[in-house]
């Protein structure tokens, strides 16, 4: 009988949501499944309707698509009302497909609350659907930490390059707001806590014992001496300042003009691609990537300001991870896809990248726990 000690890698159960039943979600996790590699560090288990992902099962079939059989793989099942499912149509998104994806991220907290499963990766929802259905939340993130008791939580996006192996994370301040309340919503006390959340996420996840962290400004220009807007000069400089002091062992850059915040990213992600479109980025040469003042991680303050240049350069290999959660939580950078849902042409690469993701950072917890 092996020591409960054993230094063999933990083997984590991870659930995974289905998602909106009349997007993408169904179509992306056969697809995902299919790919045996997925399975080799961890258990999942598909939470959502049975029924619902043979039916995609067998349109996908006849389109020729390589996915894989629901029979090979361990279901959750959440039986609907015949009612209820009816109303579930491609495509078409509404209070009876918003009632089931909620539904579907319920049961994954639950039993990840009891233990049963170490990890949630769920598949993209819709949020007007929620509120059709009569569930007001902002999104998922906000339903996790809700559900879990959590005060102290945020939204970090993860992609690792294709191109040079880099990893890009980015965390948001402030997440789904209007633009027009960013700046009566910021504060240093919100600062200091996404800043808090994002170096103990660096430290004891990712194993960064000494990150650098870049933060971005939040006017144009970081605000160019008050002519762009008042709140660097106001507040944001003297926090920075303070925080800098407070954290010797981290490196904190800032605060960066938005507008080139993301040159070195890029550049580290990129690597030497040629116009031709090949990269002859050597990754046996640490140096390319230094030379670049890549950085463990960027804070950026508002939703668009981190998200377009994150989506820009990673829109397949982006994962949206919630950090400050008791569990491990990763999910697909996208959104439901309503406009191609039953067509057969959705991709699975960020939801491969999220069990990926997911799988790593909870091994990386369990074997802590020991």
């Amino acid at each position: 009988m092996k020591s409960s000690n054993s230094l063999t890698p933990k083997r984590p159960h991870l659930a995974l949501t289905m998602g909106d039943p009349a997007g993408i979600g169904a179509e992306i996790i056969l697809k995902a499944l299919v790919d045996p590699t997925l399975t080799e560090t961890c258990d999942l288990t598909v939470i959502g309707t049975r029924s619902l992902l043979v039916q995609t099962y067998q349109q996908l079939g006849k389109m020729g698509q390589p996915i894989a059989d629901p029979d090979t793989f361990s279901i959750l099942d959440i039986p609907l009302d015949p009612s209820t499912q009816a109303q579930i149509i491609p495509g078409q998104g509404n209070a009876a497909s918003g009632e089931a994806s909620f539904a579907y991220l319920d049961t994954a907290i639950a039993h990840t609350l009891s233990g049963e499963f170490q990890g949630i990766v769920t598949a993209p929802i819709a949020k007007s659907c929620w509120k059709a259905a009569g569930y007001n939340y902002p999104g998922q993130t906000e339903v996790l930490a809700d559900k879990t008791g959590v005060k102290k939580f945020g939204m970090l996006f993860v992609g690792r390059s294709p191109y040079t192996g880099w990893i890009l994370r980015t965390l948001l301040v402030t997440t789904h707001i209007p633009l027009n309340q960013v700046s009566q919503t910021l504060t240093p006390q919100l600062m200091s806590l996404k800043l808090d959340l994002l170096i103990n996420c660096l430290q004891e996840d990712f194993a960064l014992k000494d990150p650098k962290i870049v933060i971005a400004g939040l006017n144009p220009h970081s605000g160019e001496n008050g002519q762009l807007g008042t709140e660097e000069k106001d507040w944001l400089l003297s926090w920075l300042a303070t925080e800098q002091k407070q954290r010797p062992n981290v490196q904190l850059v800032g605060l960066v003009p938005p507008d080139t915040m993301w040159v070195n990213p890029a550049k580290a992600w990129y690597g030497n691609l040629s116009q031709d479109g090949q990269n002859h980025y050597d990754s046996s040469h640490k140096d390319s990537l230094t030379l670049n003042n890549s950085a463990d991680a960027y804070l950026a303050l508002y939703h668009d300001q981190g998200l377009i240049p994150v989506k820009l350069m990673a829109f397949e290999q982006a994962i949206n991870t919630t950090i400050g959660l008791p569990f491990i939580r990763t999910s697909p950078d996208h959104g439901t896809a309503f406009d191609i849902a039953g067509k057969g042409i959705a991709k699975a690469t960020s939801l491969k990248e999220a069990i990926k993701l997911g799988t790593e950072l909870t091994q990386q917890r369990l074997t802590k726990i020991g």
